[in-house]
């Protein structure tokens, strides 16, 4: 959406933008030009969707055209979760795919010693450490769910919290307790982040390498590189603090989710993992090996030179 005699709006690069927002209980629409948020009372609170990673949409929300239309021009994706994020219901679009990237990204899917390559960097680029030689995907795989089994544990025991292991039923939000609803919430915000950036970079969500057979399937990939030394850490801290009775950073936690994701957002800026991801997604993907693959011959070639672009690959300008 624009405004009469003013030039769209162009996406700023993920890497500039502040990393998240959740909104529950409101009217996302344009007024005035502005993207804001309505209350019941008719209270607008402004959101400069232009600056953002994506918006987190919880129960409670409407969402008008225009405000979608708005979202999709800057580059900003839209989420429908659950509430406090524990599922994903829906995602809008940040940007464009990029057929040479969706073949790319297809091809190292389906080669099998493309994929293992795929897979062999993103365990070492979790770990810190060469993955054992001679695995299968699978066994990376139950590798990998031993260690972070284990760094689950550990970070419990640091942290003081106490630690049942990762479970919880995402249609029933309050029977978790309040480790795996600080987790749940924390890597939500992960997730949203990992996916906005996948679609920006002109990839697909879904064709996952080490995950598969889920919408979401190479985000879970990407996210779980970072998650140890990014929203992992906070949620323990928050649910320990809770567990244990004790003020964190001087003052009560009264709503542990929310204090998660004010430490997300926190933990995002200090990391700035904004900067680090299209990056990350990259190096993963050349670890395949396989060459980009150039435009067919019967591809049409660009009729009219558009302006260089400021967001990045894939942003629609």
């Amino acid at each position: 959406m624009t405004l009469p005699g003013l030039p769209p709006p162009r996406p700023i690069p993920i890497r500039e933008r502040a990393a998240i927002v959740f909104v529950e209980k409101g009217r996302l629409d344009v007024i005035d030009g502005a993207f804001v948020l309505v209350d019941e009372a008719g209270v607008r609170v402004h959101i400069p969707i232009g600056g953002l990673t994506c918006v987190m949409l919880e129960p409670g929300t409407r969402v008008s055209h225009a405000a979608v239309a708005l979202a999709a021009r800057a580059g900003t994706l839209l989420i429908w979760v659950g509430e406090a994020g524990v599922r994903l219901y829906a995602a809008g679009q940040p940007g464009g795919a990029r057929a040479d990237r969706l073949l790319l990204q297809a091809r190292l899917a389906l080669d099998d010693e493309a994929r293992l390559r795929v897979v062999r960097k993103m365990y070492a680029l979790r770990f810190q450490e060469d993955a054992p030689l001679r695995r299968s995907v699978d066994q990376l795989r139950g590798i990998e769910g031993a260690r972070v089994k284990e760094t689950y544990r550990l970070l419990a025991q640091r942290h003081g919290a106490t630690w049942n292991g990762r479970d919880y039923d995402p249609h029933e939000w309050s029977s978790a307790d309040v480790v795996n609803r600080c987790l749940s919430a924390a890597t939500a915000a992960l997730y949203g982040i990992a996916e906005a950036a996948v679609l920006a970079a002109g990839y697909a969500p879904a064709i996952g390498f080490l995950h598969t057979g889920k919408p979401q399937s190479f985000v879970y990939d990407i996210a779980d590189i970072l998650k140890f030394e990014t929203v992992v850490p906070e949620a323990f801290r928050v649910a320990a603090a809770v567990q244990l009775g004790r003020p964190l950073d001087g003052r009560p936690v009264t709503d542990p989710v929310a204090e998660v994701r004010r430490r997300c957002r926190d933990a995002f800026r200090r990391t700035n993992i904004l900067a680090r991801l299209i990056p990350l997604i990259e190096e993963v993907l050349t670890a395949g090996g396989l060459p980009m693959p150039g435009a067919p011959p019967e591809a049409m070639p660009v009729a009219i030179d558009g302006p260089e672009e400021m967001g990045d690959a894939g942003h629609r300008g």
